[in-house]
């Protein structure tokens, strides 16, 4: 991914173009979610800049007027722009897209043409996408294709395909695809089951290209004025310390484990793991900081904190657990052996 900023395609609608140029499921492997210490001060940006804050990328572009985004602690970032900007857009997230949960909350205020999503490219098929969250007077895919819709995290998500011709991408004037989902009842806050869109894309024959590059929960406004206050954050339930990931040990053979989030609580929260491809299967999660098992149901687990190992009791593939907090809101590390 380049780091230099790409100048705005010209548009009659609202686009997104962010610095180089969403019960949830995630598939791990060997997976590992692990808590970084970052305790970088705030920051406000006025012009446009792309980098890491707190762990987090962010991605800031206007091409004039007053707006300005304030990088906070976490995947936090606060935006405010007025009606002397034409178009602005910037947020936090990831470098590399992925079929991640993501989960968000905050505040979105528009006035007139603006939009929330989370929003991302795909290379080695030049693809830009978008699952759009909320929006202000416009709905940012008036004049797509309808491909379809998906119905997932509570509500419908209307999916559309557009296409620019010669127009400026992640790698210079291309011409290429957007994807949209489109929610249909608007929301600031919630979990974005990111591989349900994917494939509900694939499923309408919209296919992602298989290089990632970023993805990042972004506002934009666009001859508007507005303000919003965001907090970004893999996984489900309430945001833990910044989050990193790195390869793990794979799996032995086809076994693969699938973490997606249960009810939450005020000290605790619910997983539910599912068990692919074998039935005679080791599973082990590893907790972190001073989390602990309180319960589990639908399959043998031995230990309560630590590394966890859980094995079949003859209810099948699927289990779950309850795992005191303690502060620390991070998913455990999975992985899962024959």
């Amino acid at each position: 991914m380049k780091d230099t900023l790409v100048k705005p395609r010209s548009r009659g609608r609202m686009r997104l173009l962010i610095g180089t140029a969403c019960a949830a499921a995630l598939v791990v492997s060997g997976m590992v979610i692990a808590p970084s210490a970052h305790a970088e001060a705030d920051r406000t940006l006025s012009q446009n800049s792309t980098g890491t804050h707190n762990g987090y990328y962010y991605s800031f572009w206007k091409d004039s007027g007053n707006a300005s985004m304030t990088l906070r602690e976490n995947g936090r970032y606060s935006s405010r722009w007025d009606g002397s900007t034409n178009n602005w857009v910037g947020g936090k997230g990831w470098a590399t897209g992925t079929r991640r949960t993501v989960s968000y909350s905050g505040s979105y205020q528009p006035n007139g043409n603006s939009y929330l999503a989370l929003y991302g490219w795909t290379r080695n098929q030049l693809i830009e996408y978008y699952v759009v969250e909320n929006f202000g007077t416009y709905n940012p895919s008036s004049g797509a294709t309808r491909m379809g819709s998906v119905t997932t995290d509570g509500s419908v998500y209307d999916i559309y395909r557009s296409q620019r011709v010669n127009a400026p991408s992640i790698d210079g004037t291309r011409t290429f695809y957007q994807y949209w989902s489109v929610r249909q009842q608007k929301r600031t806050g919630g979990t974005i089951t990111t591989a349900n869109h994917f494939d509900a894309w694939a499923r309408a024959g919209m296919q992602l290209g298989s290089n990632h590059s970023y993805q990042v929960m972004a506002t934009e406004g666009y001859r508007s004025s507005g303000s919003s206050d965001i907090n970004v954050w893999e996984g489900g339930g309430n945001p833990g310390p910044s989050p990193t990931s790195s390869p793990g040990n794979p799996g032995q053979g086809n076994c693969t484990a699938v973490l997606s989030a249960g009810q939450q609580f005020g000290d605790r929260f619910n997983l539910n793991v599912s068990v692919q491809n074998v039935s005679n299967w080791t599973v082990t999660l590893t907790l972190n900081g001073s989390q602990w098992i309180q319960n589990s149901w639908n399959a043998s687990v031995s230990g309560t904190s630590g590394t966890v190992t859980a094995r079949p009791n003859g209810s099948g593939n699927t289990f779950g657990v309850t795992i005191m907090a303690n502060g620390n809101w991070t998913w455990p590390t999975v992985t899962c052996r024959t």
